[in-house]
């Protein structure tokens, strides 16, 4: 689980809450249906209109990712990219075509049947960056259901506050329920903007960090695999390698922390 996600929508609404019962509110006045059938089946409406279908099947898949950690592989890449660098100089590219029956990740061993079948460097190049934009455009598409969501949100609460007003002002013969009434209506914008504020948008910002991430941890491959067809000195892939994964610390140490467990299990095996 993301627990950052998960936290920060407990922090959001909690504190919303909580500051609202320390001016005196009732939490029972925040319920609302028929502001919250407005305001989330009409923004549910509004991009059902914007979006086919086809698209947003994948919604499910989308708010799963939001909720869920991912590593994409990078420290596993890392160490394959070194071991095949390094086997590769000492024995061919063609001694690499076994070590691929273990390779789980689907890109890096595209890049490498390539780089084994002899594709010429340019190709491969074209081939693999194409995979990085299809990437980045289906997970565009994912960003902006929600994007779109966090901006008709809002306006859909100022419909159900319109919608409520108007049956307010169009029943003025009881004027002891009239601060109750007005006082309802006002609910749909606040769902409309707590929503869009603490759920739709921040989950667009989520997934777009998640694509970042992806993102860059194909591009270490790419850049791994087309260093290794060139014959480079593993030496030089691997600072290559920890150029990419300079932002992120952890990641490193958790590499070194695989190295030394795979040199102590070679060591144990010569034995």
């Amino acid at each position: 689980m993301d627990l950052s996600t998960i936290l920060g929508i407990i922090v959001g609404f909690g504190c919303l809450i909580i500051g609202y019962i320390l001016e005196g509110g009732s939490v029972s006045s925040l319920g609302g249906f028929s502001a919250a059938m407005i305001v989330f089946g009409g923004t549910a409406g509004a991009v059902i209109i914007s979006f086919p279908l086809s698209n947003l099947k994948n919604l499910p898949k989308w708010i799963k990712l939001a909720f869920t950690s991912q590593t994409f592989g990078t420290e596993e890449a890392y160490e394959t990219l070194l071991r095949f660098s390094e086997k590769a100089r000492r024995e061919g590219l063609l001694s690499l075509e076994h070590e691929l029956e273990i390779v789980t990740d689907r890109f890096t061993h595209q890049g490498m049947q390539l780089v084994i079948d002899g594709t010429d460097p340019e190709i491969t190049r074209e081939i693999l960056e194409s995979n990085i934009n299809i990437l980045e455009k289906r997970h565009k598409v994912g960003i902006s259901v929600f994007e779109a969501a966090g901006g008709y949100s809002p306006t859909m609460g100022i419909i159900g506050t319109v919608m409520g007003l108007v049956m307010v002002l169009g029943n003025l013969s009881d004027p002891e329920a009239l601060s109750h009434s007005i006082a309802a209506a006002f609910i749909a914008t606040l769902y409309g903007v707590a929503s869009a504020n603490l759920l739709w948008l921040p989950i667009a910002t989520k997934l777009k960090m998640k694509d970042k991430a992806e993102v860059a941890a194909m591009e270490m491959v790419l850049d791994g695999i087309l260093s290794i067809q060139a014959g480079q000195n593993p030496a030089i892939l691997k600072e290559k390698l920890r150029t990419h994964m300079g932002s992120t610390p952890a990641s490193m140490e958790k590499v070194k922390e695989g190295s030394a467990e795979r040199r102590r299990a070679a060591v144990s095996e010569s034995r």
